[in-house]
């Protein structure tokens, strides 16, 4: 039972069950607004797709970034650097598994879902974690580009078509990606230092730093009501748009003003379920209006 527990944690399940809603999301937004009906296997196949095709990203990715955390307090409990999946390897052969299966999968439906998933797979993989990662403080959001193909993946997968209203919720993720980790990275700035990755906070002058996370959530709260003047959603996704946005300026502008650990923490912890409200009231305002 621990070992099974371990395999869990090392796909990091919290990541995977936002980016898996949001793709949710997107499919259920794209099928209402375009009158389109799936069957429950289809429904399930996109799922099991997208859950494996994150999943498994993280899985692989916690297996080349295994050194580093074993360096970080943040992270040296994770099942790689404390031995409970041993030998390493084991967890790099899951993550392949599931990548393989979430590629496969896709194919059931059409050409253009799978083009997003292995874009995804490879921006996670291949720029984020093997090239940008260690190299360079814009590295979130070259692996920002992963975290908003979710949307992307469902979006298509139901139309087999792409439309602005995909594209801004892509842009969505995309924006809330380094606001979310780089005020992560302010916290836990020693730890990055330690690990000798170039997180922004780690590597500029902390004013700009957070001037810079400041700018990230102005554009996210901007592309936030943006959908509403597409005329994609009405007054509900506007009001609660407005409300979370009003309060992530207000946080952000509060940790530029007083830059302590523990206002970056409220910052992180606050955006965390920003995401899932978002998309949520995406769901809510096409279901009932």
């Amino acid at each position: 039972m621990t070992n099974i527990r371990s395999y869990i944690e090392v796909t990091k399940p919290r990541t995977v069950l936002a980016l898996v809603f949001t793709s949710f999301a997107a499919m259920i937004v794209a099928s209402r607004l375009n009158t389109i009906h799936l069957t429950i296997e289809m429904w399930l196949l996109a799922l099991i797709a997208i859950t494996a095709g994150c999943a498994g990203c993280n899985a692989v990715t916690c297996y080349l970034d295994r050194d580093i955390d074993a360096i970080m307090t943040r992270t040296r409990n994770r099942p790689l650097p404390s031995g409970r999946i041993n030998p390493p390897q084991k967890a790099l052969i899951f993550g392949l598994i599931l990548i393989t299966l979430s590629l496969l999968l896709p194919l059931i439906r059409n050409l253009l879902s799978f083009i997003f998933m292995a874009l995804g797979v490879f921006d996670n993989v291949i720029i984020y974690s093997l090239i940008s990662k260690r190299r360079t403080p814009i590295n979130i959001i070259l692996g920002g580009i992963s975290g908003g193909l979710p949307a992307a993946f469902g979006w298509v997968f139901v139309t087999n078509s792409i439309s602005w209203t995909m594209i801004v919720m892509v842009a969505l993720v995309m924006l809330w990606i380094p606001n979310h980790f780089w005020s992560l990275a302010v916290r836990c700035k020693e730890d990055y230092e330690k690990a000798n990755v170039p997180m922004l906070p780690v590597v500029v002058e902390e004013k700009k730093a957070l001037r810079i996370i400041v700018s990230t959530s102005v554009l996210l709260v901007a592309f936030s009501i943006l959908p509403f003047y597409l005329d994609t959603f009405k007054l509900i996704y506007l009001a609660t748009a407005s409300v979370l946005g009003g309060a992530m300026l207000l946080l952000n502008l509060w940790l530029f003003l007083k830059p302590t650990k523990r206002n970056a923490w409220i910052v992180y912890k606050f955006s965390s379920p920003y995401l899932v409200i978002i998309f949520s009231a995406m769901i809510i305002d096409v279901l009932l209006l």
